[in-house]
């Protein structure tokens, strides 16, 4: 008889181990169940190999973006919507900064690479309908605008969920996206007015 894999074990131990980094503490088979009631081999039943725990980190850093991307429902405001997508990637590095981490280690690979890459077409899809709706200038790229508006959330996660930097900075959201979407062509004011109301973390 084949036993079902419980969900709930996976995710058990893939947070343990990302407890563990961010203790600084060594990774290992006896460290990763000890005080979780489960055996060691339980790794090898759920992930094959500790490789393989570190791929199904990084996968799992993903699909918890994608599920917090996905609770962000379209508006008549795309800009607004811009500004929430980032708020919501911010949230899901605070509710899990270890996790968050590993989810850049380029060093392991992803078990779905695509699934990875539809996060970031999440903004992609905003970004044109905000430029179908005449607030972005005709010609502007939604893949590198998209791209842009990453990297601004990302350098506040890393600074911010896993760096140096106090929760405040995360105000540091609302001027750099508006600086970022006025550039592409949005009205100043009314661009400050949406990513304010998008940006509440």
């Amino acid at each position: 008889m084949v036993r079902t894999k419980d969900p709930a074990i996976r995710s058990l131990l893939i947070d343990r181990a990302a407890q563990l980094l961010a203790a600084r503490e060594p990774v290992t088979l006896r460290s990763l169940v000890a005080g979780t009631g489960v055996s060691t081999m339980a790794v090898y039943t759920y992930f094959g190999s500790m490789d393989g725990l570190w791929t199904a980190m990084r996968q799992e850093g993903f699909t918890r973006l994608a599920a917090r991307l996905a609770t962000v429902a379209p508006t008549r405001d795309p800009v607004r919507d811009l500004a929430a997508l980032g708020a919501a990637y911010l949230a899901n590095a605070m509710a899990g900064p270890d996790l968050y981490r590993v989810m850049f280690d380029a060093g392991f690979e992803l078990e779905d690479a695509a699934a990875a890459d539809e996060t970031l077409h999440h903004l992609v899809r905003a970004v044109e309908r905000a430029t179908a709706a005449g607030r972005f200038r005709d010609g502007t790229d939604p893949l590198e605008l998209a791209t842009q508006s990453w990297i601004i959330g990302h350098g506040l996660a890393s600074l911010v969920a896993t760096g140096p930097l106090p929760e405040q900075a995360l105000a540091q959201g609302v001027p750099l996206l508006t600086a970022l979407f006025t550039g592409a062509g949005d009205d100043p004011g009314r661009c400050r007015r949406s990513v304010e109301h998008g940006w509440r973390l």
